[in-house]
């Protein structure tokens, strides 16, 4: 198993040829590495080297590969579980058998087979990072102190990958849809708090109990672009798997993008 991108991409010829439909070869490697692509789908990558390393098929990962097949693997390993005992760990509540939480400020509500109730939709992008937070989720106490993705622990070498599929994104939508904080505490539960790092804005979303987000926005100033960070507890490493944040972090980006163009944001 791949102790990080860089390692995928030493196998591959670093010709940016762009057969695999990815921009560069760094970027098929990172994807490899997520388990987004597999390394058999390199096609300039000698066979022998695909199969000592068996196509890393099975390390894809969750929150890019099948969803059906994850939420399946997900239920099963909830259905043993504690779910009193879950509700201490992830800052819910356990009644009438059933783990209460809430997302972005709005309740849910699931049972040992992973069945959700809720007002909201859940779709399986938000569903996987939710029953993967209920089954590892340390319970461990908000230290008060945000750091960016790169500093959690295995955030570095995701990190590049982070950034094209989270702030970018979110930085488009704020530069093109001027409502977007404001929904963002209205229709999400956001909290405007005092500004850090200097931003002309910072929002603090909370997608899940013990797992804030902090959103802060640069705006356009004299010739220099906007810009847009988003930042975590210090604690997120242990009440959430950096895979588990990347997965629930993107697929927020998505809604916030479905949203955003429904409100009327037209895609390029």
């Amino acid at each position: 198993m791949f102790a990080n991108a860089m390692e995928v991409f030493k196998l591959l010829e670093k010709s940016n040829c762009k057969k695999c439909n990815e921009s560069t070869c760094l970027a098929f490697a990172s994807k490899v590495f997520l388990g987004q692509l597999s390394l058999d789908q390199c096609p300039l990558l000698d066979p022998s080297v695909v199969q000592k390393h068996g196509g890393f098929q099975e390390q894809s990962r969750p929150g890019e590969v099948d969803a059906d097949e994850v939420l399946l693997a997900l239920k099963k390993q909830l259905k043993p579980h504690d779910l009193s005992q879950a509700a201490q760990r992830t800052g819910g509540e356990f009644v009438n058998g059933r783990l209460n939480l809430r997302i972005f400020g709005k309740p849910i509500s699931l049972d040992n087979t992973g069945g959700f109730k809720t007002d909201i939709h859940i779709n399986p992008w938000i569903a996987m990072p939710v029953l993967n937070y209920v089954l590892h989720c340390q319970g461990v106490p908000l230290t008060g102190k945000w750091v960016p993705f790169r500093e959690l622990e295995k955030g570095r070498e995701m990190n590049g990958l982070f950034v094209q599929r989270s702030e970018k994104p979110l930085k488009k939508i704020a530069d093109t849809y001027p409502n977007l904080f404001k929904d963002l505490i209205l229709i999400f539960s956001g909290k405007k708090v005092e500004n850090h790092y200097e931003s002309d804005i910072s929002l603090v979303l909370y997608p899940l109990p013990k797992l804030p987000l902090l959103v802060c926005y640069w705006k356009p100033e004299d010739g220099m672009a906007s810009d847009l960070h988003l930042f975590f507890d210090s604690s997120a490493s242990l009440n959430a798997g950096i895979e588990m944040i990347f997965g629930l972090v993107t697929a927020i980006v998505r809604m916030f993008e479905k949203f955003a163009i429904t409100h009327g944001v037209k895609e390029d």
